[in-house]
């Protein structure tokens, strides 16, 4: 009774944004348990098909964003009717483009079986089912972000955790005698479903015409792109170093990197909480003439920090962390954690630089992303002999992006100061 009432008193004084982030740090802990339990229980060999499919999430999640981050941009610009024809006209093309891509997964199912080494094609089917779900459940996320319903937000979140976590363990210990990889495709699928809870009630309908004004469709449409472009940075950045490897390497070596991959990503997922809260506040404070850059100092420096105090963890006691995260069969790849380690903080770093400038529709940090990112799968692309080699081109790919988005930042900084000296009167 008095731990529910000291509980209850915590929870009151906590903010909406605090309670986000920690509801996020519960969300990842679980992503990260699943991913831990599918390794401990399958071994490297059956891991690697289902990194496959945990990667096609990612690569999914990436390219829904860009409905969700736009959602959440023009949810706080936009009020009223204007507000209801947005929403309207964003599900339809969410649905459209969710089932579109949906169709293309599974017509090419067999192709992606024989390029990724998959035990089944089955697996991506049942995964393509429920990619329009998804892009409906982002919407839905992206006007809780915009309106900071947070509580709401992160509900979505852990529903979509807890489901796919719960349903999985339960298919693959109850029917231990179908493909893995066909079950875990059925969890995650499974689990969009329950991330639209909760949902939020609108009028949708397809056949009314966008009420949007010609402006507001070019704002719309010009944002849209770019989130677009920018998301796809991000997959190739975010994901392209693990599909290379199971199609270079053997399933062995691909699941021993997945594991890696999966320890040296918490940076970057723990970050993904800023760039939720970031926007909104960016956009706000741009709307209203305020100034943001302390918001991007602030939250820069909270990823460098704990960045920082991952990559020492990862150097100092790689065996422990491998071990007790995936076993000792994983082990052969500790060496290489703090690498990996370094190469997402400061993808995560810079990621931080790209979506402030992104919530100001500023394209050039964008387009140095998408540079980088098919630089990165070049380096990777020529040059791997080895599992460190692949590990050592990430780090130089990630540490050139961090310096141009820091010098860009430092230009358009400069350029802005300079701007308002010259308007100030003699």
């Amino acid at each position: 009774m008095i731990i529910t009432n000291i509980a209850n008193s915590i929870i009151k004084v906590l903010t909406p944004e605090q309670k986000f982030m920690i509801s996020v740090i519960i969300v990842n802990a679980g992503n990260y348990f699943y991913n831990l339990i599918l390794g401990r229980v399958l071994g490297p060999e059956q891991f690697a098909d289902a990194a496959v499919l945990i990667t096609l999430l990612l690569v999914l999640s990436f390219a829904a964003m860009t409905f969700q981050l736009a959602t959440a941009k023009f949810s706080v610009i936009f009020s009223n009717d204007t507000f209801s024809s947005f929403i309207n006209a964003i599900y339809k093309y969410a649905t459209i483009i969710g089932l579109a891509i949906s169709a293309c997964i599974i017509l090419f199912s067999e192709k992606l079986k024989v390029l990724f080494n998959t035990q089944s094609s089955m697996m991506f089917i049942i995964f393509g089912i429920g990619i329009p779900i998804y892009f409906v459940m982002s919407v839905n996320r992206g006007i809780f972000q915009g309106k900071k319903k947070f509580d709401h937000l992160a509900i979505t979140y852990q529903s979509e955790m807890l489901s796919r976590l719960i349903l999985t363990l339960i298919l693959i210990f109850t029917l231990s005698f179908s493909t893995s990889s066909t079950l875990i495709a059925i969890g995650i699928a499974l689990s969009f479903i329950f991330g639209l809870i909760p949902f939020k009630k609108v009028n949708i309908s397809f056949n009314i015409k966008s009420g949007l004004s010609h402006l507001d469709k070019k704002r719309v449409t010009s944002f849209f792109v770019l989130t677009a472009f920018y998301e796809l940075t991000q997959i190739i950045i975010n994901n392209s170093d693990i599909l290379m490897v199971k199609h270079y390497f053997d399933s062995y070596n691909a699941g021993l990197y997945a594991s890696l991959a999966l320890i040296g990503r918490v940076v970057y997922f723990v970050a993904w909480m800023f760039v939720m809260l970031l926007l909104p506040k960016v956009v706000q404070k741009q709307k209203d003439g305020e100034k943001h850059v302390s918001i991007l100092i602030k939250y820069v420096c909270y990823i460098t920090i704990l960045s920082t105090a991952i990559v020492l963890g990862c150097y100092l006691f790689p065996e422990f962390v491998i071990k007790l995260m995936f076993g000792e069969e994983f082990v052969f790849i500790a060496p290489l954690l703090w690498k990996y380690a370094v190469a997402t903080s400061l993808f995560a770093i810079s990621n931080i630089f790209a979506y402030y400038f992104l919530s100001l529709d500023k394209y050039i940090p964008v387009i140095l992303s998408g540079i980088l990112g098919i630089t990165q799968i070049a380096l990777i692309a020529f040059y791997h002999d080895s599992l460190q080699q692949v590990v050592t081109m990430q780090i130089i790919a990630m540490a050139v992006l961090l310096v141009t988005q820091i010098l860009f930042f430092k230009s358009a900084h400069n350029n802005k100061k300079a701007q308002k000296s010259k308007a100030l009167p003699n």
